[in-house]
Parts: structure tokens; C-alpha cells; sequence
């Protein structure tokens, strides 16, 4: 067991630090949810953007 994973703690912590990433942008995207926020765009310039019309509604 010590062998494998001696063998493979580059893959293991390669992967370990993709997760964190993805569960960090998860969380991120969940809490702008629930403050009411658009998670698709910043609200930079939305003048050319295709989801103006849906992402910030009236």
C-alpha cells in the first residue's frame, strides 16, 4: 500500500489540489446564487453578451 502510493504522490496531490479548486468554484458559485447574484457574468459589459436578456431580468 505504502509502496503505491510513494509511487504515485505526484498524481495524488495533483489531484488533490484539482478538487480543492473545483469545490472552491462550487461554493463560490453556490453563495452568488443565493445572494441573488448572476453566476454566469460579472455584470462587466453586458451590452454584447448572449444571456443579457435572461441573466438580469426586469
Amino acid at each position: 500500500m505504502f509502496t503505491w502510493i510513494s509511487n504515485n504522490i505526484g498524481t495524488i496531490i495533483i489531484c488533490a489540489v484539482l478538487i480543492a479548486i473545483v469545490t472552491a468554484i462550487i461554493v463560490s458559485m453556490i453563495k452568488k446564487k443565493k445572494q441573488g447574484k448572476s453566476v454566469v457574468c460579472s455584470c462587466g459589459n453586458c451590452k454584447h453578451c448572449a444571456m443579457s436578456g435572461s441573466c438580469h431580468k426586469q
